[in-house]
Formats: structure tokens, C-alpha cells, sequence
């Protein structure tokens, strides 16, 4: 039984919180914490309404190392599941060095001022992690996460070598909102407004955002407009798969969505430089934005649809050339039934949780910084399968 503190109260920190609850037989004691405390108590009113489990609620402001520890120590933390901004990660990940817990979180560590930003900072901290004692698993949510996962299964079970990974990430979900982002709209903005880049034949390849756009077909949903984009597990795939000579990821976007976005874009809505809106006041044009556009948790309204995300693998086996799609579907009207929030905050909030029990009880466990294809795929999968994502793999034609 493992104490668990999960730090963040937006779409993903509810999943991540509902399912914590539903493994009661691993959590011993769960704890939210974020800076709007009114929010973890909303969600802890959901629970206990809906599955008669009690969670402890904090308001903790998590860009300050010391209030994480204090908030650690004070409830015996052994693991904190951070479901936070990205801005965040490293100081709770200093924190989690300071006190000897382990550490979980579904995205890359950013800074406000730089979007453009790697998986150095967090692997840097490898040898504090191990001689605290204990574990970061870093890129816990879907992607990055379950499609990282998903290479690993492919390499360790269907391929004797694996050469070409493709990910492809697609909502055919339906909010009925002009334009909104289904996450944070200041993360999800400037991810989507950096250059795009792959790997190909040992070196990185570099092109403009949205240079290169493809049709792709999605099983079960069809075919999506899917546009190259740079994310983050591309980098540790790459580290972690030697053999790969090609690594991309691709993203669909509906042309109603592209258009807004580049219009919002040509006005220079998306410049992360503060500007002085009135006397003694600046705020950069993207989180004005952000400030202005839907709550992202608001779209559960109306939220009907599902997405699929999933990897092609191509390789070898047996000296034959063979390709498999690996992927999941999920469906925005369960989702939010069962938890209040939709797929796609389901898909990255699940995944955390599954994490930290495999941590927990030390099936998955290294100590040090540790990506999740390092570890092996098959109870990740089963538990999966258990908690409400189901994977599917088809083998498919050259």
C-alpha cells in the first residue's frame, strides 16, 4: 500500500484522482493538491459521491520546492503523481530528491520562456535520484507514454529489430466550440507553434510548423488530415531504439481548427513576449489568449466522439519485413461518465495512475531518472486492459 499525492486539479488531475480511487487495494492514502484548492475539492465531492472514497485536499503552490516538501513529509508521501503545468516538474522533482519519494509525471519539463525545450534538465538529475534511493518516471501520460510503450512491446515481442516508428495522434471527438484546445491552451499553443522535426538516417531533420501534412487512415474512424509536428518521445525513443533509422509523429487537425489557428497566428497571438496592455500591466499575446478561450474542461458538456492514437513499427522478424499498428480507442462519452472529463485528458490521467501502481508495487521500479520504454511493456498493457484502455494490434500490409 502506497501513500500518493497527486499534484494538479485540471481535466487530467480528475482522471488521475477517480482512478487512484478506483485502486483503493494499491492507495492507501491519496492526496490532491493544487494552487485552487476549491478545484481538488470539487473533484474529492465526486468521489466520495460516486465511489465512496475519501481524498485529502491541499492548496500548494508547486513552483517552490519547499512547499512540496512540507506538503511530502507532512502526509508520508511515497509517490507523487505530477499532473501539473510543465513549468513545475523540476522543482518537484527537487523535492522529491530532498525527501527519498518517488516521482511520476505525463509531460517534459518546460520554462515559461522557452517552449523549445528537451529531456536534458530531467536526465541530468539521474544520480540524485539514485542516491536519494528512488525512481522518476518520467512521460507517464499517453503521448508521450503508452505510444513510447507501444514501440517497446513491438521491439521486445512482434520484431527481432525495429526500424521505422510512426506515431499518430487524432480526436474525432466534437465539442461544438469554434476553436478551443482540449488542454492547457498556453502549453497546447506554443507546442503546436514550434517547428516540427523527425528522425531520419542518424541526424534530426528540421521543417516549419505544419510544413508537412499527410492523410492518413485511422482504424475504426477513418481518414484525418494528420500534420508532422516535434514531441517529446520522439527523443527518448530514439535514445532508447538504437536500430531506428526513421522516428516521426503526426497529429490531426480539423480544417476549421486551422484555419483559427492561423489566423490567430498571423495577428501574433501566439508571441510569448509580454507586451504593456495598460499602464503598469504586460501579459504576452498567448496567455491573454489562454485567459480567453474555453476552459478546457468545459467542452464536457458536449463532448461526443472518440479519439485514436497509436504506432506504426516497422522492422524485421525471422528476416522478413513486417509492419504493425498498435493503437487505442477511446470514447469521450464514457470517459466522461465514468470520471467528469473527457478522453483526452482520460488517456493521459489513466496512464499516470497505471504507472505509479506499477511503481508502487515495484514491478516497474529502477532507481534513478527513467523513461517508460525502458521497462517491460506487458503489465502496462494488462492493466490497461483492466483500467478502461484497451489496446489493440494488427499486423499490416507493406
Amino acid at each position: 500500500m502506497a501513500n500518493l499525492l497527486i499534484i494538479g486539479a485540471g481535466g487530467v488531475g480528475r482522471v488521475s484522482t477517480f482512478k487512484a480511487a478506483k485502486n483503493k487495494d494499491t492507495f492507501e492514502n491519496i492526496v490532491l493538491a493544487s494552487r485552487t484548492k476549491s478545484k481538488c475539492d470539487e473533484i474529492a465531492k465526486d468521489i466520495k459521491e460516486k465511489l465512496g472514497v475519501e481524498i485529502k485536499t491541499y492548496s500548494l503552490d508547486a513552483n517552490k520546492k519547499e512547499n512540496v516538501v512540507e506538503l511530502i513529509k507532512k502526509e508520508n508521501i511515497d509517490i507523487v503523481c505530477n499532473v501539473a503545468l510543465p513549468y513545475q516538474n523540476l522543482p518537484i522533482m527537487h523535492a522529491c530528491i530532498e525527501t527519498s519519494t518517488a516521482y511520476l509525471d505525463t509531460a517534459l519539463a518546460e520554462t515559461e520562456d522557452n517552449p523549445d525545450t528537451y529531456y536534458d534538465l530531467q536526465w541530468a538529475l539521474d544520480e540524485d535520484f539514485k542516491k536519494a534511493h528512488t525512481m522518476a518516471l518520467l512521460g507517464c501520460g499517453f503521448d508521450p507514454g503508452v505510444t513510447s510503450i507501444m514501440v517497446k512491446y513491438a521491439a521486445d515481442y512482434l520484431f527481432d529489430e525495429i526500424e521505422e516508428v510512426e506515431i499518430y495522434d487524432c480526436n474525432f471527438g466534437s465539442h461544438g466550440r469554434k476553436f478551443a484546445t482540449n488542454f492547457d491552451p498556453e502549453i497546447n499553443l506554443r507546442e503546436l507553434n514550434l517547428p516540427g522535426k523527425y528522425w531520419e538516417n542518424g541526424e534530426w531533420k528540421t521543417t516549419k510548423p505544419f510544413e508537412i501534412q499527410t492523410k492518413h487512415n485511422y482504424p475504426e474512424c477513418g481518414e484525418a488530415t494528420s500534420i508532422l509536428i516535434w514531441h517529446e518521445e520522439l527523443e527518448s525513443i530514439v535514445k532508447h531504439f538504437p536500430t531506428l533509422k526513421k522516428a516521426k509523429f503526426y497529429m490531426c487537425f480539423s480544417d476549421e481548427y486551422l484555419y483559427h489557428f492561423n489566423a490567430l497566428k498571423n495577428v501574433g497571438m501566439f508571441s510569448i513576449e509580454p507586451i504593456e496592455i495598460c499602464k503598469n500591466c504586460k501579459i504576452s499575446p498567448l496567455q491573454f489568449l489562454a485567459k480567453i478561450l474555453p476552459d478546457p474542461q468545459e467542452l464536457v458538456k458536449n463532448y461526443k466522439g472518440k479519439t485514436n492514437i497509436g504506432v506504426i513499427v516497422k522492422g524485421k522478424k525471422d528476416g522478413i519485413d513486417k509492419k504493425y499498428y498498435i493503437y487505442n480507442i477511446c470514447n469521450h462519452e464514457k470517459a466522461i461518465a465514468e470520471t467528469g472529463a473527457h478522453c483526452v485528458s482520460y488517456t493521459t490521467g489513466v496512464p499516470a495512475i497505471i504507472g505509479c501502481k506499477l511503481m508502487a508495487k515495484k514491478i516497474w521500479w529502477d532507481e534513478g531518472v527513467k523513461n517508460v520504454e525502458e521497462f517491460d511493456a506487458k503489465p502496462f498493457f494488462e492493466e490497461m486492459e483492466k483500467q478502461g484502455l484497451p489496446i489493440k494490434i494488427i499486423e499490416t500490409e507493406e
